[in-house]
């Protein structure tokens, strides 16, 4: 059986340097069921996470952003 995978994008509210954004990258990546998390230099506000929607949901993900201090939201296409 395939693995069906779903991105989600998420903007932050905050301007963060590259420390804590990969420090928010990496936290995203420890979580189930993710198999990416990045965000683009160019656009750092904008964290791009693709994941197993069976093993967690974009809101999990999102909370677990907003627990490490930072305002963040769900932006859908």
């Amino acid at each position: 059986m395939a693995i069906q995978l779903a991105d989600v994008t998420i903007h932050i509210d905050e301007t963060l340097g590259n420390a804590k954004l990969e420090e928010l990258r990496d936290k995203l990546l420890g979580e189930s069921g993710v198999m990416a998390a990045d965000y683009d230099h160019k656009k750092p506000h904008l964290m791009i996470v693709e994941y197993d929607p069976a093993r967690n949901s974009s809101g999990n993900l999102l909370k677990s952003l907003t627990t490490q201090g930072v305002h963040a939201e769900l932006i859908g296409l």
